[in-house]
Parts: structure tokens; sequence; C-alpha cells
């Protein structure tokens, strides 16, 4: 089997990655400009000379053309796009165009070749928006609350139209929040455990963040790549939710980080106004009874195994 990761070097492409070629795949992966990045993360999973890699602009259909022609991989997984919610409303036109655009372009280009390529298309909880403080599922309705929700939202239509309308395999995993070490020092997530770690180290900063009672669905990334592969292992295509089911706040997350370095958070995080973004979700959980009933998929890392998962990491890089 061969398999394109469209995103290899973020925190999903590198996992994905290194799933696939446990797996027995011959893996190839796109960056913007692979002879520039640095693919940081796949070199800390040491799989950097195990896999293809080549350049692709998501935007540019001869470019997405090229690299499904030159690898004609029988999966794809198209997680490439910008991926920052908050980023999303300082950059909303580079976030529409990489991500909605993007998807367009992988569609038609495996329809051009044929439609015999399974596609993973990486769509996002933050579709749902504000659910009421009732778990989201498959069906649930979309309700987009910043630039990078809507971009997500459409791609998602996009892929259930080409789906329907044309026959392809493509199916959408609507994950919700998932972290490792790999993530981004930009996600909050790192940013919180780096902070505590360089502050338990004598740093003496303040951490900032911004708003504290924001609740949310966290799991382990590792763990969500495999779903990913387990959607394009069915029969038919379908579109999956894949969460843990267990929400905390913000807060307690960072109670749980400064805790595991010795420390009481409220000694050292204050919540900056400046920080706020224009409009956010208050309250997020994912229900992927689905995904167990027909992936036999569950995750197993909740929010305080992960929170000391990332702190041992960034404590021994």
């Amino acid at each position: 089997m061969k398999a394109l990761i469209c995103g290899i070097g973020g925190q999903d492409g590198a996992y994905l990655a290194r799933l696939l070629l446990e797996k027995g795949y011959e893996v190839w992966g796109t960056s913007r400009d692979a002879q520039m990045t640095e693919f940081r993360n796949l070199k800390v999973l040491q799989l950097a000379q195990s896999v293809n890699l080549c350049s692709m602009a998501p935007t540019d259909f001869r470019s997405v053309l090229t690299v499904l022609t030159r690898s004609m991989p029988d999966e794809v997984y198209f997680l490439a796009g910008q991926s920052s919610v908050g980023l999303s409303f300082e950059q909303p036109v580079e976030t529409l165009e990489s991500i909605t655009v993007g998807t367009l372009n992988m569609l038609e280009a495996i329809r051009f070749l044929g439609g015999k390529i399974k596609l993973y298309h990486a769509s996002s909880s933050e579709c749902f928006g504000d659910v009421g403080q009732k778990p989201a599922n498959e069906t649930t309705p979309f309700h987009p609350r910043s630039p990078y929700a809507v971009a997500k939202a459409s791609a998602h239509w996009m892929v259930a139209n080409y789906r329907e309308a044309y026959g392809l395999y493509a199916c959408s995993g609507i994950l919700f929040n998932h972290e490792s070490p790999l993530r981004p020092a930009r996600f909050v997530t790192r940013k919180i455990v780096d902070s505590a770690v360089r502050i338990a180290n004598g740093s003496g900063e303040k951490l900032s963040l911004g708003r504290l009672n924001i609740v949310r669905d966290w799991g382990w990334a590792p763990e969500y790549v495999d779903a990913m592969w387990r959607m394009l292992q069915q029969e038919a295509p379908a579109d999956f939710v894949i969460a843990t089911g267990v929400s905390v706040s913000l807060e307690d997350f960072v109670r749980d980080v400064f805790a595991n370095v010795g420390l009481d958070w409220r000694e050292h995080v204050e919540s900056d106004q400046k920080l706020f973004r224009p409009s956010d979700i208050n309250w997020s959980q994912g229900d992927a009874s689905l995904a167990k009933a027909c992936l036999g998929w569950a995750a197993h890392i909740k929010m305080p195994e992960l929170v000391k998962l990332m702190v041992e990491a960034a404590r021994n890089p």
C-alpha cells in the first residue's frame, strides 16, 4: 500500500507517517517547499529518511495533480492548510484559501485521475461552534465561530458533495482537540507546558493566557491518527467524530500542568483580555460512539495522562 500525507510536517502528519510505516506502507509526504522545510517533527520521530518528500501547493491545481501522478497513492490524507484558530482571525483570506481551495483541488484531481484513490480529509470540531453543553456527534448542526471553522465547514461539505455526486471514497474525520509534544509552540497547550517548565526552572516569568473558563475535549494525537487510518479501511466512506468524550476547562488543564512541576498555577498565570478572541467556543465535547461501533476505536489517554506525557517531554527534550 502507498499513502500520500499532505502536510506531513505537522503534528498529525508525523504521527500518521510513523503509524503507516509500521503497517508496511510506502509513505509520501508534502509541504509547500520540501527543499526548505526543516521537517522537525519527522526528525524527532526519526522518520525523515523513511518517507518520500515532495513540494506541493494545495491552492495550485497543477501542483496537486503533479504530486498525485508522481506518487500514485492508494490513500491520501489531506491534513494541509492553515491550522490555527487564533491566527485565522488575523489571516482570514489565507485560511479560507488554503483550506477550501486546497481541499477542492484535491477532490478534483482525484476525480480527474479516475476516482480510485481513497481520501481522508481533516475536518474539525470547531465546525460545531457552541453546542450548549451537549456532546456533538455526526448529526449535530455546524455553527462555525471563526474563519478557520468556516473554512473547515465548507471543506467538509465539499467532501460530502463529491462523495455523493461522483462516488469518490472520500470521508472527513471531525477531530476534537488532540495534543502532543509535537504541537507548534503557538498552540495553547504547548505554550502552557513550556512556560510551566521554564518557570519551575527559575525563569521568573508570568504566563499570560486568554479566557480560562473555556471547556475542551482534549485527547492524545497518536491515538487520533489511528482513527484516520481506520476510516479508510471501511467498505464504504463515512464521516466520524473522534473525541475522548470527556471535557475539562482550560483552568483545570493549567492547574494540572503546574501541579506536575510542583507549582501553584495561581501564582504564575494571569488572564489577559488582549488575548481574548473576537468570538470563541465556550464548551466543546465530542460523542465518538459511532467510531467505537464502526471502527473499533476509542480514546484511552485522557487529559491527566496527556499532561504528564507533555510535561515529561518538555523536561527531557
